[in-house]
Formats: structure tokens, C-alpha cells, sequence
């Protein structure tokens, strides 16, 4: 499974629509799904909209071997839906004195819950991935914010019920309990439960990974930056960084074409841009932390239909992609490690990847047994190592690609 993240407008769907095409060149059964609002899946793939399939899959004719489908995906329909099924499950009440308090959300209050409707979206593209029917799922995400926020989600409603309504308070309900109160208990724990397979298909390298989609300009370059630091804190696999966009120069794939003018990109302006862009791209080739850099060349055509994607792929992806195929991953778990001393006078160190991390951004906490990090705006609480949990948090730096957090045993809870 592969989700395709970046800027607005740098060219996800064409980039997502691409890898599509290059999987199914090597033969394999290949899914695109949009989970972008601004689905443009079918425009780039030239597929026109058939009216009433609305979040059907559509089948992609004109593929050389191998076979590729697509979705748009409206999230917001499939949380209507689900809360259709679900309002049948919740007890209708009687006269006022025995109602059920239990109440849901009319369909058009149904934009102030986010949260359900992007948990739907990444549910539904999950059990897609572990359907069997494909051998490779390829996510066309929303741009970076809401991106970031998507990914979050699993963690966010798993960890955010556990802290409101702990699991053993909601196993303890007893035969006395009201009938609302035990389906509402059965509810969120289906809930908590559907969260589990979708953080450990995210988190497991071997069968997810991200590629991050820039362009060759030096506002895209920061951003890049920001989510290299956002994944790893997330614990995300980087695939690789996609600069799209990039002017051809003389030996590159794009630039052979028919007929072409040397002399004409040889102009001022382009002889510009293409310098800037370098620039850029020697910044970004920095950025991945072990990722490689892809590029993608601008042809200066529009990337619309079966011919323009062909083009692109043999541009980007000459070889095509083996879904079977998986790099070794970069490191994303925390490591614990004694630096010195023992006992009470020992020091360990808590070492988080958090690759290109501004230290300007990085924000600390602790919540009994737990450690809240924050950085590039988004923040994640982890469970401590049953050795930290009987230390203070005695200072924090960052080394290299790690956020290094320092601790010593509490005297009055370390074991003598």
C-alpha cells in the first residue's frame, strides 16, 4: 500500500496516477484511490464520471498488462452511511420518562465530526489493501495538513477514548447499567478495536510506505522538510521524495524529444529557472533522511489521459514498480540505551528519529507514564519503557536525526 502525499497542486494525483500505471506495466492488479475532497482521478486518467456510481470502482481500459481500477472516495457519504446502520442499533426509547439519552447527528451536522469521517476513509482504503483483490493499493491523499491529520487519527481516537473512558471501565459495567450505556460501551469498543488493524498497517514498512510529492521551488522545499520530521514522528516509512515539475536539460528523458530545439531552452528564462531549480533539488536531495529522491520532468503538456501518463512513467519510472518489492526500512521506534552510571546515579537516554527537526519546534510533556512530543506541528504521546517510567526527564537535545531525551532514577521509586 502506498499513500501519495505533498503540497497542493504539486501534482499528487498525476504522481499517484503514474505509480498506478507503472505497477500494472509490471503486471500487477493495482487500485488508485482518492481521499482528496478535489478528486481529479478521472480527469487525469481520462475516465469520464458515470452518473449515480458515485464511490464505485471503475475499471481503467488501454492497459498495456496487468489491470488498474480507481475510486474517488466521499468520506462524507460513507459516514452517512455507517450512521444510518449504526442509528439502528441505538435503542429508540418509549414515553420521555425511559427515552434512551443516546442520541446521533442529524446527516448535516455531519461536517463537525472530521475525525469519524477521515477514521471511515482510512478503514475503507485498509480493508481495500487487505481485500486480496489487489496487489497494490495507491492512496491519492488530501494536501499535507490534512494529510498529517489523516494519519493521525488511528492513534488519536484509539489513545483519546482509552484516557476519557478506560477499556476496564467499560468492561466493569454491570447487569444494573442502562440499556444505552451498555450498546454505547459496545459501540466505542468496535470503535477502538477498528483502529488497531489500521495503525499496524501504517506502521508495518513491509506493507505500507509514503511518497512525498514536492516541487523544485523553495517554499515546496521547507514543507518537504516539515513532513519528513511529521512521518517520522508518526512512525511512517518514507518510500521516497518525488520532485515533480523539474524543466528537462539535455541528457534527461524529457528532453528528447522530436524535433526539439536545443537553441530555444537554451534562452535566458530558462536558463534560469533550470539553474533555480537545481539549486532547489540540491537542497531537497538533503531533505529525505535516507529516502531516495525521484524526479519527475515538466514536458510542458498537460498530464491528462492513458498517452500523458505513459509519458510520465516513462519519464519517472523506467523500470516500472514491483509491488513485491520492499527496501530496508529506516529506523522509526524509539531505542533506550543506559549512557552511564548505576542505580540512582544512572543516566538514560531516550532516543526519538525525528529527521530534519527544527529544535524551535520541539515541545515536551509528560502525563504519568507517558511522554507527549511535539515537532512540525504535530504532537504524539508514547507509552515510556517500564525502565523510564521510575526516572525524571532531566533535559532533551537533538543529535543528528534523534531527539535525544535524558533521564535519571527517581530515588524515591527506584528499587534499592
Amino acid at each position: 500500500m502506498q499513500f501519495v502525499v505533498g503540497k497542493g497542486g504539486a501534482g499528487k494525483s498525476t504522481v499517484a496516477a503514474a505509480i498506478g500505471v507503472a505497477a500494472a506495466r509490471s503486471g500487477a492488479r493495482v487500485l488508485v484511490v482518492s481521499l482528496d475532497r478535489a478528486h481529479s482521478l478521472s480527469t487525469v486518467f481520462g475516465v469520464a464520471a458515470e452518473p449515480g456510481c458515485a464511490d464505485a470502482v471503475h475499471d481503467v481500459t488501454g492497459v498495456p498488462c496487468g489491470a488498474i481500477s480507481i475510486l474517488e472516495l466521499d468520506t462524507r457519504a460513507l459516514l452517512e452511511r455507517r450512521l444510518a446502520t449504526l442509528a439502528a442499533l441505538v435503542p429508540a426509547g418509549g414515553d420521555h420518562d425511559h427515552a434512551s439519552p443516546l442520541s446521533l447527528p442529524e446527516p448535516e451536522e455531519l461536517t463537525a465530526l472530521p475525525v469519524a469521517e477521515e477514521l471511515l476513509g482510512l478503514a475503507e482504503v485498509a480493508g481495500l489493501a487487505c481485500s486480496g483483490d489487489w496487489d497494490l493499493v495507491v492512496v491519492d491523499c488530501p494536501a499535507t495538513a490534512d494529510a498529517t491529520r489523516l494519519l493521525t487519527v488511528p492513534d488519536l481516537v484509539a489513545d483519546g477514548i482509552e484516557r476519557i473512558w478506560p477499556q476496564h471501565a467499560r468492561v466493569t459495567l454491570g447487569q444494573g447499567a442502562a440499556q444505552w450505556q451498555l450498546v454505547t460501551a459496545l459501540l466505542v469498543d468496535r470503535l477502538v478495536d477498528s483502529t488497531a488493524p489500521i495503525r499496524a498497517l501504517l506502521t508495518d514498512p513491509g506493507r505500507c510506505g509514503i511518497r512525498l510529492v514536492t516541487e523544485p521551488r523553495q517554499v515546496a522545499a521547507e514543507e518537504a522538510r516539515r513532513t519528513v520530521t511529521a512521518l517520522a514522528l508518526l512512525g511512517l516509512h518514507l518510500d521516497e521524495v518525488i520532485v515533480n515539475g523539474v524543466l528537462p536539460h539535455d541528457d534527461s528523458p524529457a528532453a528528447a524529444v522530436k524535433g526539439e530545439d536545443a537553441e530555444v531552452r537554451s534562452q535566458r528564462w530558462y536558463a534560469r529557472r533550470v539553474a533555480h531549480q537545481a539549486a532547489v533539488l540540491a537542497e531537497l536531495r538533503e531533505v529525505p533522511a535516507g529516502a531516495p529522491i525521484r524526479v519527475v520532468h515538466d514536458d510542458g503538456g498537460e498530464p491528462v489521459g492513458w498517452d500523458a501518463l505513459g509519458a510520465v512513467v516513462d519519464d519517472a519510472f523506467p523500470a516500472g514498480i514491483d509491488p513485491a518489492s520492499v527496501d530496508e526500512p529506516e529506523r522509526t521506534a524509539p531505542t533506550v540505551e543506559l549512557e552511564s552510571g548505576t542505580g540512582v546515579d544512572s543516566v538514560y537516554a531516550l532516543r526519538i528519529p525525528l529527521p530534519l527537526v527544527d529544535p524551535a519546534t520541539v515541545t515536551l510533556g509528560r502525563v504519568g507514564d507517558d511522554l507527549l512530543v511535539g515537532a512540525a506541528g504535530i504532537r504524539r504521546r508514547w507509552p515510556l519503557a517500564s525502565v523510564l517510567k521510575r526516572c525524571d526527564a532531566v533535559g532533551a537535545d537533538v543529535e543528528g536525526d534523534d531527539l535525544v531525551v535524558r533521564f535519571r532514577p527517581d530515588p524515591e521509586v527506584w528499587p534499592q
